[in-house]
């Protein structure tokens, strides 16, 4: 049995290709069709979805959520609740996940093994290899790592009766991450255009900026300040996302708010709302604008604008999408759902299980959202990043460039790996270190050949070659701050395997 899962910053879904051919949500053990993705921890049991929601109103120190925006970051710990440990936002995720594949398990009555997990094409190398962390950790083959708008695009294609010959533009906004890819759909092949994101951008920065007019408002009128209260604040969050959603329906909506004896009503106006999130609103359309640059295409050549995720039910986003497009945003889809449905199209495409999809002979062809190059120095000592695989080149896909020792008999070089646009080095982010050792005797300027290479779930991979001698220094290892050695992946899987999850 293989699903697909959707694991979002707010709410993750999961869905598999059913009898009839068809992708279909499975819903989890509350009978629901998503699961918030949050934990809630009672002694040495995890409890996932609603409740945990629910308990983080008043169990603050014992939940654990928002992790997706922390994947790949190391230096992010967690205290797990009742004890003296520490969880990172891999061992998170991967408690989520435990939750889904265990719930999908009951409803299909199959042992789940295999699963293609959807991330934000924005989603870096340090991040997706931290999601394919979190599955292995709880013994999941992850098939494949696809990208959500990817994801979108191929359930919109398998639910559409005739999609094909169509410029299609992706709007993408959950709760914790924005992309904008521009797709081209030509008869059997879907062929990313361009993808452009903001892994930092989603409905949550809707939430933050309703709790902090709330929060302002609050000490205005009772000088007590909300930050200083962890119970108050965790109430507010709730509130303000209550907020958020009644006000694609209402025209306001009244926060209640407790804290030191005080308490008090403030009210959200629609238009007040739309003025809060209007700078972060105006952000996605600067993404939405780079991509269509990225695709070589103006808003006159796309056929019909997608939303996906939760957080493109707030109505500015329709406005502001056909303001400056002139495109009506399509609603078929259901945006909490759709990515979902489109990982399991892609999980039944792979290793020939096609007869199970209407789409059996679809070809899926993405783009990396990063560039990745090096940092080189020139004769005068100066750093600079030399891009060798640029962004937005489809995929899997494999680029060399030749670069030259700096002096006679040097014995060794450090390979910095970069994922950036910039040429200065202090503005891209070093995603792996590396010492390798030249062989002896070699004059200044001699040639080594480095080759970077994206694989299908946009994984970096590294080879040098020193030209002179024509051998192999090695395949590099990259040596992400984030990844686990085997023997930390074997003893977290051990710790996880025994918390019980519900």
């Amino acid at each position: 049995m293989k699903i697909g899962i959707d694991l979002g910053t707010t709410n993750s879904a999961v869905a598999y290709i059913n009898e009839h051919g068809t992708a279909e949500i499975v819903s989890n053990g509350e009978g629901e069709r998503t699961t918030p993705s949050v934990i809630l921890m009672d002694g040495d049991k995890a409890i996932v979805g609603d409740i945990a929601k629910e308990a983080s109103v008043t169990q603050v120190d014992d939940t654990i959520q928002f992790v997706k925006r922390q994947m790949g970051n190391d230096s992010f710990q967690i205290p797990l609740p009742g004890s003296d440990k520490m969880i990172d936002a891999v061992e998170a995720s991967a408690i989520i996940l435990k939750k889904l594949v265990q719930d999908a398990e009951q409803e299909l009555s199959e042992k789940v093994t295999e699963v293609v997990i959807t991330v934000p094409a924005y989603f870096d190398d340090g991040k997706r290899n931290a999601t394919i962390e979190a599955a292995e950790m709880i013994g999941l083959n992850v098939l494949k790592i696809i990208n959500e708008p990817t994801s979108a695009a191929l359930a919109y294609y398998d639910m559409e009766e005739d999609p094909s010959d169509q410029n299609v533009a992706i709007y993408d906004l959950g709760g914790g991450t924005f992309d904008a890819s521009i797709v081209n759909i030509h008869n059997n092949e879907i062929t990313v255009l361009s993808t452009d994101g903001d892994s930092n951008l989603g409905g949550f920065d809707f939430d933050n900026e309703i709790c902090e007019h709330v929060i302002n408002e609050f000490e205005d009128s009772t000088g007590i300040d909300l930050y200083d209260d962890d119970d108050a604040m965790q109430e507010l969050r709730e509130n303000a996302e209550k907020c958020k959603k009644a006000l694609s329906r209402l025209s306001k909506y009244k926060v209640p708010v407790t804290s030191s004896g005080e308490s008090m009503r403030v009210e959200i106006t629609k238009d007040l709302f739309n003025d809060l999130i209007k700078g972060i609103v105006d952000r996605t359309k600067l993404v939405m604008e780079d991509a269509i640059k990225e695709a070589n295409l103006t808003w006159e050549d796309i056929d019909k604008v997608l939303l996906v995720g939760g957080s493109t039910r707030v109505p500015l986003i329709s406005e502001t999408i056909k303001d400056f497009t002139g495109i009506e945003p399509s609603k078929e889809l259901n945006p909490d759902e759709v990515v979902a449905l489109g990982a399991a199209v892609q999980a039944s495409l792979i290793d020939g299980d096609t007869s199970l999809s209407s789409s059996a002979n679809i070809i899926v062809k993405d783009v990396n959202s990063h560039s990745l190059g090096i940092i080189t120095q020139d004769k005068s000592g100066i750093d600079g990043n030399s891009i060798i695989l640029h962004r937005n080149t489809e995929i899997p896909c494999s680029f060399s460039q030749e670069f030259y020792t700096n002096h006679d008999n040097q014995e060794r070089i450090q390979l910095q790996i970069t994922e950036g646009e910039d040429l200065d080095p202090d503005y891209v982010t070093i995603i792996g270190k590396s010492i390798l050792n030249l062989p002896p005797g070699l004059p200044e300027s001699s040639p080594l050949d480095i080759t970077i290479s994206y694989d299908k779930n946009g994984i970096v991979h590294v080879v040098a070659r020193d030209v002179t001698n024509n051998t192999e220094l090695r395949d590099m290892i990259i040596e992400r701050k984030s990844n686990m050695t085997q023997i930390e992946m074997e003893e977290k899987k051990e710790e996880l395997l025994a918390i019980e999850v519900e």
